[in-house]
């Protein structure tokens, strides 16, 4: 990868709502290679389709949002049309596959409750996709499939410019933004390998894979809509991370869409927390708090912390009171993240044991807390793990965190 390194962004701005007359669906960043199949709106696939029955187009649409279909598999359609829809550029796929990767079910250890009789099912699995683009970048897409549903996480940007110092995508750097298609190509993809392999029918997306999903803003936003209308998802079972972009947040809670709202925090303060994830700052503490407050009243929505768990670092009984100070007034749900190795960041993970301890902490704190069970780590697809088998470049940890991380802060 020939990004650019992550210690020279702060951010990346927020861009402005691009409305189209009559609606309020948001244009996409425009595709570095031109339009692809998920980038057309209905009046350009309307176009390609000229001299056809009306019908065709919604026949198209159908296949290619419901199904994942290519051209030459809709059999439903004249042979001729078939062969001039395979050949048309712009109904090409935006991503080729470089390389899948599949685990079994859950790791040792991982959560089974609710399974029948805590056995694994045929459902259960996941998988990995390394995406090129036309362009050269990569992404990285999973597939997590449980014994009552399938989540896809995906990734909104190619590589990241937020720099947080534990994550691979940080450490590999930011290449571009992703398109609305590029987006939506990745849900359909794992929508037909879900059926594929007999796992639960997909209803979960997640903007967890890699970039920062509010420093693209236009894009992610037309994704949700297309994923909503189009793919026909639950905006509720959508969920959006972000390091702390507090613009998007606060966007977020002007538009008041229902979708689900997690904030990596990591640290609950602001020193820390400037070491850990540079965005801070620029928004700290405070002012995402604020933001937060704001989309919970609009939206009526329960916020989710993410807290990946660092020995030494961030799972002090201390840090546990600063979470709680933070989550409570929020009424917000905790994930603790036992760390996942990457290349380029030398903390060890917290143990099990004392995660499990971290959060009896909070729970006694009156902060409503679970303890998130990795999926894919064997396959560097666990939570911080993307881009690590993909983007070999890393940039160093930083000295500030040395001393934390040889000695650790106390309790």
């Amino acid at each position: 990868m020939t990004g650019r390194p992550a210690e020279s962004f702060e951010t990346i701005p927020v861009a402005p709502a691009e409305q189209v007359e009559g609606g309020a669906r948001e244009t996409s960043v425009p595709a570095p290679g031109g339009q692809r199949r998920y980038d057309l709106d209905r009046a350009q696939l309307s176009d390609i389709l000229a001299g056809e029955p009306s019908f065709r187009v919604a026949q198209v649409w159908d296949a290619l949002y419901r199904r994942g279909a290519d051209s030459g598999e809709c059999t439903d359609l004249p042979l001729g049309l078939r062969d001039r829809l395979a050949a048309h550029p712009s109904l090409a796929p935006s991503l080729v596959k470089l390389a899948e990767l599949e685990a079994d079910g859950e790791e040792p250890g991982g959560d089974r409750r609710g399974a029948p009789d805590g056995q694994r099912t045929g459902a259960e699995g996941t998988v990995k996709w390394v995406f090129g683009l036309e362009d050269g970048p990569s992404v990285e897409t999973v597939l997590m499939g449980y014994h009552d549903r399938s989540t896809v996480c995906v990734s909104s940007q190619a590589g990241c410019a937020m720099g947080c110092t534990f994550c691979a995508t940080g450490q590999a750097g930011f290449s571009r933004q992703l398109t609305r298609g590029e987006i939506v190509e990745q849900v359909v993809v794992a929508a037909r390998a879900a059926r594929e392999r007999g796992m639960r029918r997909l209803g979960n997306v997640v903007f967890m894979g890699m970039g920062e999903p509010l420093a693209n803003y236009r894009s992610v936003s037309a994704a949700i809509t297309s994923l909503t209308a189009d793919v026909g998802l639950s905006a509720r079972r959508i969920t959006v991370s972000t390091v702390g972009v507090v613009p998007g947040i606060e966007r977020m809670a002007a538009e008041g869409r229902p979708v689900g709202l997690a904030l990596s925090l990591h640290a609950a303060n602001d020193a820390l927390r400037s070491e850990l994830v540079p965005q801070n700052r620029r928004y700290g503490l405070a002012k995402l708090s604020e933001a937060c407050s704001a989309w919970t009243r609009r939206t009526g929505r329960r916020l989710s912390l993410e807290w990946a768990c660092m020995k030494g670092v961030n799972d002090s009984s201390r840090d546990m009171a600063e979470l709680a100070g933070f989550a409570r007034p929020l009424g917000a749900h905790v994930n603790l993240i036992p760390l996942n190795s990457t290349p380029g960041w030398r903390c060890e993970a917290t143990p099990a044991g004392t995660v499990e301890e971290l959060a009896d902490q909070l729970r006694r704190s009156g902060v409503n807390a679970t303890v998130r069970r990795n999926r894919g780590r064997s396959i560097a697809a666990a939570c911080g793990q993307l881009a690590a088998t993909s983007q070999p470049r890393r940039r160093p940890v930083p000295t500030m965190m040395e001393t934390a991380l040889t000695g650790g802060r106390g309790s």
